[in-house]
């Protein structure tokens, strides 16, 4: 069983995530911010990766630092589940529909982070009944999750028009993708994806 665990601890937040590649797709998020718990829920519920996630973080000021450090933690935690990579599927992608919103996202785990993020959003913020969410978080924390993971990324909202439609399609996207991505071939399940001989 691919699993991993970390804990991340700054004067802004306190992160501990726990991982496992080769879940079910079972979740216990907590960070403070009810949307992003939404998003979260979603990434381990499609990528049938189990994801714990308990998150403290200076929520009273904004909720970048939370949303930033849990991409990042979230990513590390990827990161050091995956070893040196040996036997996965390496490259993924995924369309995602949701009502009048499709979104495209591709991805290699190839240890060489970048994202391109190509989402536009209607409004500043998503409002829930936990408060209002700045929509420019979004990219950071696909941009922290993608260089902590070690993940070229990229991220595209092809139309759409619902703000939570647009992000929404894009986790479940990247959730996909990694389902895809991680998955052991059968065919080289003790060869790293590479003719570099490493990821």
């Amino acid at each position: 069983m691919r699993k991993a665990n970390i804990e991340r601890n700054t004067k802004e937040t306190s992160i501990a995530v726990e991982v496992n590649l080769d879940g079910q797709g079972n979740y216990n998020i907590e960070t403070g911010i009810g949307f992003l718990n939404h998003m979260l829920e979603q990434l381990s519920r499609h990528s049938l990766i189990d994801i714990t996630v308990k998150a403290k973080g200076d929520t009273h000021i904004d909720y970048h630092h939370t949303t930033e450090d849990t991409g990042i933690a979230i990513g590390e935690c990827i990161q050091k589940a995956l070893g040196d990579r040996k036997g996965i599927t390496r490259y993924a992608n995924a369309y995602i529909p949701m009502d009048e919103t499709l979104s495209r996202v591709a991805l290699d785990l190839s240890n060489r982070p970048y994202l391109i993020w190509k989402v536009k959003f209607n409004a500043p913020k998503i409002t829930s009944s936990q408060g209002d969410f700045d929509t420019e978080l979004f990219k950071e924390w696909f941009q922290a999750f993608a260089q902590a993971s070690g993940t070229t990324l990229h991220v595209e909202n092809l139309y759409g028009d619902n703000n939570h439609h647009i992000i929404e399609s894009c986790y479940k996207g990247l959730a996909r993708s990694l389902r895809k991505a991680v998955a052991v071939d059968e065919r080289e399940h003790n060869v790293i994806p590479s003719t570099k001989g490493q990821l």
